[in-house]
């Protein structure tokens, strides 16, 4: 496929091996990097996330140590729903949810990035998605079979205990403890004084990795 478009070219040069995932007359325009969740895999894939003229996907590929290739993709035509999520104690990355009523996917980033993510969608859908075409069927008055894309933002509140800033605190807590408990117990030569510190440090670290597990 020959790519009519600077932007295009550039990223399909960036992402390696991408050029032959493109569908008939498919053209990327933006890119970010994030985290794709889409409940599909065992765990979130950090990914590039890049959104095209028919679809919206997550993809890499690598070669090295093993060929591995990852690509979830929903079409612009299908999306239903995308709304920004910003939890509350999540100091760092905010959520994208994009879903066509069957294939949900979150999305995690950095602000500014997912903000671009964002508006660089919904420019997608209202040129070629759902919402060009209800525009479309709207101006020939026929019936309408699919409802333009909704977008919107959600404050989700979440409490503190299971939220990602406290699990970080706990886990590393937990290590300075046993590093701490270590010391002392060297330095004393007294288990008593060392042994309890380093037993507080495990649980508090065993105690974040089974919250995190449960998120």
């Amino acid at each position: 496929m020959q790519s009519k478009n600077g932007t295009a070219d550039k990223i399909i040069r960036r992402l390696k091996g991408m050029r032959t995932h493109l569908q008939a007359d498919e053209e990327p325009f933006f890119t970010v990097p994030a985290i794709w969740d889409s409940g599909q895999e065992q765990r979130s894939v950090p990914c590039d996330v890049v959104v095209t003229n028919q679809r919206i996907f997550g993809y890499y590929f690598v070669t090295f140590p093993r060929e591995r290739l990852f690509m979830d993709a929903l079409n612009l035509t299908e999306i239903k729903a995308v709304t920004f999520r910003q939890k509350t104690f999540e100091p760092v990355f905010r959520e994208l949810f994009v879903s066509d009523g069957q294939h949900k996917v979150y999305i995690r980033a950095p602000r500014k990035k997912l903000e671009r993510l964002y508006e660089a969608l919904q420019s997608a859908t209202e040129r070629y998605g759902s919402n060009i075409q209800a525009a479309l069927q709207n101006e020939e008055t026929k019936p309408i079979n699919e409802a333009p894309t909704a977008f919107g933002r959600q404050e989700i509140r979440t409490t503190f205990e299971r939220s990602p800033l406290a699990i970080t605190i706990l886990f590393i807590g937990g290590l300075i403890l046993e590093i701490g408990g270590i010391v002392l117990w060297t330095t004393t030569h007294s288990s008593q004084t060392g042994l309890p510190l380093i037993i507080a440090g495990f649980v508090a670290v065993i105690t974040a990795i089974l919250v995190r597990r449960q998120r």
